[in-house]
């Protein structure tokens, strides 16, 4: 039964798994984890916050997402769309935006290589915005210290790493992809238009999968809550 947090808003959730795995040395999206792949997982999560999801997929995958997306456990709860994604992140979240229904309250862009994102960090970020802030994000503090190449050491107090899933006020987001800007997340683009940001708790279980290191680190952190 699908379980949504937020108190009013319709919501739709697109999650973003149009890349091609070049660091990992394959598309982590689709490779297993525990038994169920990446993107199931992530899209498996948004879907118990969303009224919508939109999966946005390497354009050569799009045609097999489709055929066998009505087996998926989350297709019976929410209303789902596929497109195919872009040459970059912001191409892609652009394609998977076009696809979202106009009047919709707030929008989540989601990594689908992060499969273990909480459902606290999704009800966390859409209760940002529909508290009144134009974006929510999930925010970790630095442990590191922090070299910049030119002028040393930087203060990791006054920075912090952000996560997805993060959440708009919808029109906020479209607007602030008009101009087909590029960046690395989607809170950058509506900060540069003036955006209010609220920051939320992030998670270290959160890992964006880059490397299969990272895959081993997110099947440790299933066995652990599996024995827990």
């Amino acid at each position: 039964m699908q379980v949504k947090h937020e108190p009013k808003g319709s919501v739709w959730t697109i999650v973003v798994a149009g890349g091609s795995g070049s660091r990992f040395g394959a598309a982590k999206q689709f490779v297993e984890l525990a038994g169920v792949s990446v993107l199931d997982r992530s899209v498996l999560t948004a879907a118990k916050h969303s009224d919508g999801v939109v999966v946005v997929v390497p354009a050569p995958r799009l045609e097999s997402l489709r055929e066998g997306l009505g087996s998926l456990a989350w297709c019976a709860s929410v209303e789902w769309r596929a497109v195919a994604g872009g040459s970059t992140r912001s191409a892609s979240v652009r394609n998977g935006l076009a696809a979202v229904p106009v009047g919709t309250d707030v929008v989540l862009v989601h990594d689908a290589v992060r499969p273990l994102a909480s459902d606290a960090i999704f009800a966390r970020v859409i209760a940002a915005v529909l508290g009144g802030s134009d974006a929510g994000a999930p925010a970790l503090p630095l442990t590191d210290t922090v070299w910049h190449r030119s002028t040393g050491v930087v203060d990791r107090n006054e920075l912090v790493a952000l996560q997805t899933p993060q959440a708009f006020r919808t029109e906020v987001l479209r607007r602030a992809h008009q101009d087909c800007p590029e960046a690395t997340d989607d809170v950058s683009l509506v900060a540069d238009r003036g955006g209010s940001i609220e920051l939320v708790s992030g998670e270290q279980r959160n890992l964006k999968l880059t490397t299969p290191y990272d895959l081993e680190v997110a099947k440790l952190h299933l066995s652990i809550g599996s024995q827990s």
